[in-house]
């Protein structure tokens, strides 16, 4: 029966590929990623045709896409390592389609809609900027009435397809300051989410357990069909 059930399964994936000096947002240095241990090197260590490759990452941890945890925000806040799995894995998500020409997006988007205990995730489109300039200018943003209509509401996760769930400009961060200091995590930089239905999906972000860090690179993605 959990073949069967497993065979009506469809994976979303809905992270970007983190690679050799990309850019993730203007100003942060690109990821630098080199061999450890190569191949060649190996080869000395085990015995002939056995040969291992350990590669190397220097990386800031908002690379790619990745979750901010409260401890990103608030010192006194969760760090990865204090997230519960049941706060980044496993929840029910909602698509909300938000493509249209308003960068900024309000609570009206997310009004008369059950969002307890649930993973939000804004469909904006911006994505298709992914690599180009134009993908760090006049992306679309929520606005602090929406992020306290999704504290209100009980979300347990908010996810964003651009490149800032904030207006940049706004050096206050209220979309930030109020969910992470609700223990809402945030994801940023998602893409992939028009192949995701409105609802009927699991959500998962989860990101490395490390201690004293309040963001890192998650490989985000939906079940569709459980």
């Amino acid at each position: 029966m959990n073949e069967l059930k497993d065979l009506r399964c469809r994976l979303v994936d809905l992270s970007h590929v983190v690679e050799h000096g990309m850019v993730t947002y203007r100003g942060l240095p690109g990821p630098i990623i080199s061999d450890y241990w190569t191949r060649e090197a190996s080869r000395g260590h085990y015995a002939e045709g056995t040969e291992f490759h350990i590669g190397k990452i220097e990386m800031v941890a908002n690379t790619g896409t990745y979750i901010d945890s409260p401890f990103h925000r608030y010192a006194s806040g969760k760090d990865l390592s204090q997230l519960e799995l049941s706060a980044i894995a496993n929840l029910d998500g909602l698509v909300f389609r938000a493509i249209s020409g308003n960068r900024a997006i309000g609570r009206n988007l997310f009004t008369n809609t059950g969002l307890k205990g649930k993973a939000v995730l804004i469909n904006t489109g911006w994505d298709k900027h992914w690599g180009t300039e134009e993908y760090f200018e006049g992306h679309p943003y929520l606005t602090k009435d929406a992020a306290e209509y999704l504290k209100a509401s009980e979300a347990a996760l908010v996810g964003i397809d651009s490149l800032n769930i904030d207006d940049t400009s706004d050096r206050t961060r209220p979309v930030h300051s109020i969910l992470l200091g609700a223990d809402i995590p945030v994801v940023e930089h998602m893409c992939n989410l028009s192949g995701l239905p409105e609802q009927g999906f699991k959500f998962y972000a989860v990101p490395v357990k490390v201690k004293g860090f309040g963001t890192f690179p998650v490989r985000a993605f939906g079940v569709v069909g459980t």
